[in-house]
């Protein structure tokens, strides 16, 4: 991109390295007006939002009676995750069947900060641990794609033992710690696109992999958006939405309460994450997902565009420890780090060289957006 082509957010900090962005005569870009006009209607941060989020406690309760779980919560270690699971059992005295899904890429520091979670909650913590040659062999088919959205297999993952578990206890409401406080903008579709899009997946497996997928949890969007939400009556509550969720409050307040520790970034909670976003987008594809999470602090009211920049000013990554991770990522993965440098240089692919069903996707989404009042990404 030339320097006489790229712009950036009068108000925000995206620019045009995110795909697809306008801009209005003012400088401003589309994801303002988006957030005044969409989001923030759906966003209940008050009081009465709260009492709202009680009577659907209240419900969950009632028809969990007699149940050993009256819902169901993924735990990533994360500040969204971490904080919603505290307020729901603390706050909101719920039941939660907490699970864990374990794909190989765990930080040291997100092990602990679940430990601590756990034991200061007095709950029992359900892990599922994915077969690791089966990872090892989707992460690499997606590494020999070419395509942006590495981070698949981990999400598709937490998804598809999220619904297995949600079906084998027969529990019907699911906890969600999407929120619109710190995931209003949208990630860029082109880098990272619909993970349960299983055309998709399947066209990259058939060409790159080499390893039967036998226990993989695999989940199709039709299965859980369809199938479960409307056949099933499962039902997806994003609790954080209902309060006055502030990261940097909720942070300090686990700090002090658990002991629990913050991550450098969003998502760096996974080892393969913190590679994936800190490195390997911004080098291959030129892109910063910092941009996006920063810009959505900024809108929520939690962040100044001027200490945004300056936080963009530093790099993502520490210099000293970029040479230990690509080791380690490439060790995992058994490859060398010359092949890793490989992938690197690569010629670039996206979702459209592949076959996909991103025509009828989009299509859905529009019709969920408009019913649900849901928007991709799962912020709302």
């Amino acid at each position: 991109m030339s320097v006489d082509n790229y712009k950036i957010c009068k108000k925000l900090v995206l620019d045009t390295t995110y795909p697809g962005i306008e801009f209005n005569s003012h400088g401003v870009c589309n994801f303002v007006d988006y957030f005044n006009k969409t989001v923030r209607p759906n966003w209940k941060n008050n009081q009465q939002g709260k009492k709202e989020l009680s009577s659907i406690v209240k419900k969950i309760k009632t028809e969990g009676k007699n149940k050993e779980f009256d819902c169901i919560l993924g735990l990533s270690g994360g500040a969204d995750s971490s904080f919603m699971l505290h307020v729901m059992v603390k706050e909101f005295n719920l039941r939660p069947l907490v699970f864990h899904v374990d794909g190989g890429w765990n930080s040291e520091l997100a092990v602990n900060n679940i430990e601590k979670l756990i034991k200061g909650l007095n709950l029992d913590l359900y892990t599922e641990v994915i077969n690791w040659k089966e990872m090892q062999d989707f992460q690499l088919s997606m590494f020999k794609s070419g395509v942006p959205h590495l981070d698949i297999p981990q999400d598709l993952a937490f998804i598809g033992v999220l619904y297995k578990f949600a079906k084998k206890y027969n529990i019907k409401y699911i906890l969600n710690g999407g929120n619109i406080s710190t995931e209003c903008v949208p990630r860029p579709l082109d880098l990272i696109y619909y993970g349960t899009d299983m055309l998709h997946i399947r066209d990259i497996l058939s060409k790159f992999g080499s390893v039967k997928m036998e226990s993989y949890p695999f989940t199709s969007i039709f299965y859980h958006k369809l199938y479960l939400r409307y056949l099933r009556g499962i039902k997806v509550i994003k609790p954080l939405n209902f309060i006055n969720y502030r990261k940097q409050n909720a942070m300090k307040q686990l700090e002090s309460l658990y002991k629990w520790h913050p991550y450098p970034q969003k998502h760096f909670e996974s080892r393969f994450t913190k590679f994936f976003e800190g490195y390997w987008l911004p080098k291959r594809f030129g892109f910063d997902m910092r941009r996006v999470d920063l810009s959505s602090l900024i809108l929520t009211g939690q962040m100044s565009r001027e200490e945004a920049i300056s936080i963009l000013s530093q790099p993502s990554y520490c210099k000293e420890s970029i040479k230990l991770d690509i080791k380690f990522i490439a060790d995992k993965l058994g490859i060398s780090e010359e092949q890793m440098t490989e992938f690197e240089n690569m010629p670039i692919k996206f979702y459209k060289d592949y076959r996909n069903l991103k025509s009828l996707l989009t299509f859905g989404e529009k019709i969920f957006s408009f019913f649900a009042k849901t928007q991709r990404g799962g912020a709302f």
